[in-house]
């Protein structure tokens, strides 16, 4: 099997092509990326177990003609800063969305199934726990970012509808320790800031509200079931580990660096609490084993030194 991993140097992507190095199914993994966040690093000391090819490619201008012939693309690319989406919104919906319409164009035409990695943002603010059986009209995007992973789902399950295979994967918040880690996400952001020695900016509607959060152990063990399985069924899954507070996050932290709080503001902090089910994937003999102790304390153990003279 040939596969392709778009925004291959990411925090995520950086993650999956080094997992999917042991999946003997794979014959090449073609990693595709336009060094936009300057992540050269992620290309450091890659497992000599797997087949590499790299392509320096800006999916929302290059030609279809320019990506390599593959089984499977398991779409990773996108400016997926949802903070920032607000404040530079038609860059998201240009780039994001014309990435996307390239990639499902190629499937189209080369017949290559699709992992497409959406977002559980796309639920917005929830009263009780959610499935995938929750309804558009129940849907409530609070970002430009979640906004446009709806519209992605949509030109996805409709282009691709017929004599096609795709799965749509509605990923929970990421964390975790990676080449290419970023620290806009939540649990990352506060590992750092605790090992600088800051407070904990946490919004301040934020402390009690409920968010679903996804390791990316997990998220890599899910492509490969999904690759060993063939679950490639025009189906959508929800990725995620935990459903968690973020006050038992900090608790955590607080357990291995204690920081102090400090609250701001932000445009987008009205988004309320909202708790997903992940039962759907769970059903097909998956199950999640993210330790949320553990990931947090790998993360904060590698940059544990950043302050630690005496000075």
């Amino acid at each position: 099997m040939k596969i392709i991993i778009t925004g291959a140097l990411g925090h995520i992507g950086s993650s999956l092509i080094r997992y999917l190095s042991k999946v003997e199914a794979i014959e090449i993994i073609y990693l595709i990326d336009n060094f936009s966040a300057q992540r050269y690093c992620s290309l450091f000391n890659l497992p000599k177990e797997a087949c590499y090819s790299f392509f320096d490619l800006d999916l929302a201008k290059c030609k279809e003609t320019e990506i390599p012939q593959a089984d499977l693309i398991i779409h990773l690319a996108a400016k997926t800063d949802a903070a920032q989406s607000s404040k530079y919104e038609k860059e998201f919906y240009d780039n994001n969305l014309q990435a996307t319409k390239t990639i499902i164009s190629f499937c189209k035409n080369n017949d290559s199934k699709l992992i497409f990695a959406s977002s559980t943002s796309v639920y917005g603010p929830q009263s009780t726990l959610v499935d995938e059986n929750c309804s558009e009209s129940e849907l409530q995007p609070q970002t430009p970012y979640a906004d446009i992973k709806l519209k992605e789902e949509k030109i996805i399950s409709s282009t691709l509808k017929n004599n096609f295979s795709y799965t749509i994967l509605r990923l929970g918040t990421i964390y975790g320790f990676s080449p290419g880690i970023r620290f806009h996400t939540s649990i990352n952001k506060f590992c750092l800031q605790a090992c600088m020695n800051k407070p904990l900016t946490v919004w301040k509607t934020a402390m009690e509200q409920k968010r679903p959060y996804l390791s990316l152990n997990d998220f890599n063990r899910s492509i490969q079931h999904i690759i060993n399985n063939n679950l490639f069924e025009n189906n959508i899954y929800n990725i995620l580990s935990h459903n968690k507070q973020v006050k038992e996050i900090i608790e955590i932290i607080n357990q291995k660096k204690s920081s102090k709080i400090q609250y701001v503001d932000h445009p987008i902090m009205n988004q309320l609490s909202y708790e997903i089910s992940n039962n759907k994937f769970c059903d097909t003999n998956f199950r999640f084993q993210s330790n949320l102790e553990d990931d947090i304390y790998e993360i904060i153990d590698k940059m544990i030194n950043i302050n630690s003279s005496k000075i």
